[in-house]
């Protein structure tokens, strides 16, 4: 991909929060984040941490997080939790503006929820073939 700078890929951890109805949160958020363009690698380190690589042109760790958030996981949000996540944040952005890369999230925000949205199980799935379903 872009062998010539090996500082865009950043490996970052993140910490879920203990008090949340499923403690299982992190190995939820790694079958999330498998095949998300950007990502390189997701692994669960314990039922609360995630560590994670990812091409900070492609996606950065503030997106990776909003999006889980508006999931329902509840991240770690100790003092050194927040520090950190700032610094994150902020270096990312300022790597991504140096490197010339647009804000444009929607691509890899729309994955991780098409992702999710599929390995739901729902009754939104008409198995029909279409001409059946547009039959009058």
């Amino acid at each position: 991909m872009y062998t010539d700078k090996p500082d865009i890929l950043k490996t970052r951890d993140i910490h879920f929060s203990v008090l949340h109805p499923d403690k299982e949160q992190a190995r939820t958020a790694v079958l999330l984040l498998n095949g998300i363009q950007g990502i390189e690698t997701v692994s669960l380190v314990a039922p609360t941490h995630v560590q994670l690589t990812y091409n900070v042109l492609n996606i950065t760790l503030k997106l990776i997080e909003d999006t889980l958030i508006e999931l329902g996981f509840h991240l770690d949000n100790s003092l050194l939790s927040i520090l950190k996540r700032s610094l994150y944040y902020y270096t990312e952005e300022t790597q991504r503006a140096n490197l010339g890369c647009c804000s444009d999230q929607c691509k890899c925000t729309r994955d991780i929820f098409i992702n999710r949205y599929q390995q739901l199980k729902h009754g939104c799935r008409d198995e029909r073939p279409r001409y059946w379903r547009e039959y009058r």
